[in-house]
């Protein structure tokens, strides 16, 4: 299974600019949910990911939803949906009722602080409960607004303003959240279980912005977001969580003129990261496309999206196969499979298994060493023209020049570095 930091739906954007996703899964991609539209009428839909079909149940109330409204599918098939009402957060789950929409009113929260902005954190792993995180302009609360018995409860409340948000854990314990204090960005973990008791997750560099994007369970496999190699210009690394070597920022996940995000990590593969495959979504004046990279491998395969792609949502089967959900008017729910290019055999140089590589004698706060990168090959970027989901692009893809890269402190010299293993 994959921990994946989805972002808020409908509009919703995270405050490290994280594109929206089109679309909301849980953890084990059983069910989804989106904002849908009938012309200006918005409306929750729910979709049923997995049985032999997929199909879309919508679930519209009296009157329609406000554009921005926060939809999130549950475990059992409902829909918890998040509305701002008169300055509160109303929280409440929706259900079909035959031809109509049951609602449960669950509670409301209201943020103490006029200016604090409330969203919806990453579907937890079991699907049972939902958080949500209240931002305001010096401390950062996480609550529990769903699963609760009393109606939503405050579990937590941190100093500095926090985004993202990556479960660390198979029983929504351990929460990864990017905090920024003192002008720094750093990823730390929030244990929910132990009264929000926080402590430090990732510093790549002392002056560093360092975010955590996605975690994997079964294998370890981090994926972050740092400018630590290039200060002032954040760039895709990979880590392995507890390992003592440091996070590698391959040139290859630079893609010119275009923004990169990653939104799901192959799982299955126990103790072999550097062959989990991660699925990117990439934006460029084109479009929107999919790209497929993994760590030992020096490329990005950048492949055609589906028509009507759900931007930025998607899981991995363990045997590898990508699925997309999309939505068009002859297909108004779908999933396309896509089957990547296979793993190709390590090319001399390439990234090893992080068990095979020297251990690195940086530390915190010192001065960190050259460590630049091979140079990749050039990618393709997609062309205009009718998508093929399993059909891999053709044409150039400039890349800038390889800069010097700065060697990363490594994920083990964080204090919970060897705590939090899987």
């Amino acid at each position: 299974m994959t921990a994946c930091a989805i972002e808020p739906s409908a509009g919703h954007e995270d405050e490290d600019g994280t594109p929206p996703a089109g679309c909301t899964l849980t953890a084990d991609g059983s069910y989804g949910a989106r904002l849908a539209s009938v012309g200006d009428s918005w409306f929750p839909e729910r979709w049923t990911l997995d049985g032999p079909e997929p199909y879309a149940v919508p679930l519209p109330r009296n009157q329609p939803e406000e554009p921005g409204t926060e939809v999130q599918p549950m475990g059992d098939g409902r829909v918890l949906i998040h509305r701002v009402v008169a300055g509160r957060h109303a929280f409440s789950l929706l259900y079909p009722t035959g031809p109509g929409t049951g609602e449960l009113p669950l509670g409301a929260v209201e943020c103490r602080d006029e200016s604090a902005r409330l969203r919806l954190l990453p579907p937890a792993p079991g699907g049972e409960r939902a958080y949500a995180l209240a931002v305001g302009p010096r401390t950062t609360s996480v609550w529990l607004v769903a699963g609760g018995a009393f109606g939503p409860e405050r579990l937590a409340e941190l100093p500095g303003r926090c985004s993202g948000g990556v479960w660390l854990d198979r029983t929504g314990r351990l929460l990864a959240l990017d905090r920024e204090t003192g002008g720094r960005t750093k990823a730390v973990v929030v244990d929910l279980e132990c009264g929000g008791e926080v402590s430090p997750l990732l510093q790549i560099a002392a002056e560093s912005d360092d975010r955590l994007l996605l975690a994997d369970h079964d294998s370890g496999l981090l994926i972050v977001r740092s400018d630590a190699p290039s200060p002032g210009q954040e760039r895709l690394g990979w880590g392995v969580l507890g390992s003592t070597l440091p996070v590698r920022f391959p040139e290859c996940l630079r893609v010119r003129d275009c923004s990169v995000t990653p939104f799901a990590i192959q799982p299955g593969q126990v103790l072999t990261p550097e062959s989990c495959a991660v699925a990117l979504r990439v934006d460029g004046p084109r479009g929107s496309w999919v790209g497929v990279w993994r760590p030992a491998e020096r490329r990005v395969h950048h492949l055609r999206a589906p028509e009507g792609w759900l931007a930025g949502t998607g899981l991995w089967t363990p045997e590898g196969v990508l699925r997309l959900p999309y939505a068009t008017q002859a297909v108004p729910c779908g999933v396309a499979r896509v089957s990547p290019p296979p793993a190709a055999e390590p090319e001399p140089g390439a990234a090893s298994a992080p068990h095979s590589e020297p251990h690195s004698e940086s530390h915190l706060g010192s001065q960190p060493e050259s460590h630049p990168e091979p140079e990749p090959e050039p990618e393709p970027e997609p062309e205009p023209g009718p998508a093929a989901p399993d059909a891999e692009l053709s044409g150039p893809a400039p890349h800038p020049p390889t800069p010097s890269a700065p060697r990363p402190v490594p994920l083990q010299e964080a204090p919970l570095g060897r705590l939090v293993t899987n």
